[in-house]
């Protein structure tokens, strides 16, 4: 694979984030993040904004984890159905994460107003897109569901929605006109700017070594510093794996992959996208797609990049293209996504004090700022509870085995796909 197509469109196309350097010396703060991903950086946004003093250390850079990876849907809602959902959690319980998180995107597009974050938002909604009866069946289920609930949602017919895509491979699709796209990096790091400009501290390149408690709270170190504070937040989600490994274990981890295409003719835009909704599908092996500001196609599916998954991808954007006879792919990348075994994020109360939020199951950037928020609000007293579940996860069992069966199971489907395109 040639080195260009190696780098991320994200980090290539983001503004650039503010300048901070590793933590050194001693500092006391009320509380202290360990992570600077959507929920981390929103928690840090929104304490400094009630005035508790916050730190945020990062192992690597401001959004280095999935959050500058993602495909950059801002949707409401988590993956489940909303039926499921109640039955996951209890219905009272159900409907008071449904609310919050069915407001997740006015959170996050109001965020972007208010700090003015150059993230290229485009807030035309989202379509999950049908295909086979199967499909169908799913996001007819979907729209009865949140129809009732109150969600503006619309199911649109196979010829409305092949006219939305630009494709007839798929028979329906869900329109949800409250979510739109992002370029997730560039949010991540206009995030870190108002974080610091609301007065938060934050700390790049300082992995941490050892979490300890203290007489009146803990003791976070890294190689050159430490920071006192009363409460610790965890907000590392699938790259747990850096300083607070334990908490990976709670969660299996998914690869992702992206891809992005040279910027689209005229012509070839006006066909595909023409509303600039971004996509995704009800294939088992999920795919998604959408466009960015340059005009690319952005094209995603699980597993790790590779051959089989960038030739799977352009026999598949093909297939549902013909207008592109030629796939030429500038931009190759992965992230990797929490899933926890209910498919919801839970904060885990570890120790007193001492919390951990994981477990977006993919769906990070509206439910993550919304986690932030709330964070902030709980732990300076202003919220009695979260919208998430706060059950203590256990470890889960032969976790290696179940990464391992997703991403055979991936690379199995895109080889299958390519061979049957080939009959």
């Amino acid at each position: 694979m040639p080195e260009k197509i190696c780098q991320s469109l994200w980090r290539d196309s983001a503004p650039a984030g503010p300048v901070l350097t590793p933590l050194e010396g001693r500092l006391e703060v009320d509380v202290v993040i360990v992570g600077a991903g959507f929920t981390g950086l929103s928690a840090a946004l929104h304490l400094a904004k009630l005035g508790v003093s916050v730190a945020v250390v990062e192992a690597q850079e401001v959004g280095f984890g999935g959050s500058g990876r993602n495909v950059g849907l801002a949707n409401a809602g988590v993956w489940l159905e909303p039926d499921q959902l109640d039955k996951a959690i209890g219905p009272d319980a159900g409907k008071v994460m449904y609310e919050a998180l069915a407001a997740a995107p006015e959170c996050v597009y109001s965020l972007i107003k208010e700090y003015d974050i150059q993230c290229e938002p485009v807030r035309h909604g989202t379509l999950h897109a049908g295909v086979g009866k199967t499909g169908l069946a799913q996001l007819q289920r979907r729209y009865e569901q949140m129809a009732r609930r109150g969600a503006p949602v619309q199911l649109l017919d196979a010829a409305e929605a092949q006219a939305r895509i630009g494709s007839n491979k798929f028979n329906s699709a869900l329109f949800d006109p409250r979510a739109g796209t992002i370029q997730p990096l560039a949010y991540a790091r206009g995030l870190a700017h108002a974080a610091i400009k609301e007065g938060a501290k934050l700390f790049d390149y300082s992995p941490v070594s050892k979490i300890e408690p203290a007489e009146d709270g803990w003791v976070l170190h890294t190689e050159k510093g430490q920071v006192h504070a009363e409460k610790v937040i965890l907000a590392t989600n699938a790259y747990s794996e850096f300083g607070v490994k334990e908490q990976a274990r709670k969660f299996v981890p998914i690869f992702y992959s992206q891809l992005a295409t040279k910027p689209l003719t005229e012509a070839q835009l006006a066909s595909i996208l023409p509303n600039k909704e971004g996509v995704w599908d009800t294939c088992t092996v999920m795919s998604s797609f959408r466009l960015d500001k340059q005009g690319r196609l952005v094209f995603g599916g699980m597993g790790g990049e590779g051959g089989v998954l960038s030739k799977w991808a352009s026999q598949r954007v093909t297939e549902m293209f013909p207008i592109l006879s030629k796939v030429e792919w500038d931009y190759c990348w992965t992230g990797k996504i929490a899933y926890s075994e209910d498919h919801l994020p839970h904060c885990q109360q570890l120790q007193r004090g001492l919390f951990s939020v994981a477990g977006y199951s993919g769906r990070g950037i509206g439910p993550g700022t919304v986690v932030g928020a709330e964070l902030a609000q709980w732990l300076s007293g202003q919220r009695e509870s979260l919208s998430i579940p706060t059950t203590l996860l256990r470890d889960i069992s032969f976790r290696e085995l179940k990464r391992l069966f997703y991403e055979v199971g991936a690379q199995t489907y895109h080889l299958g796909q390519q061979s049957h395109a080939l009959e």
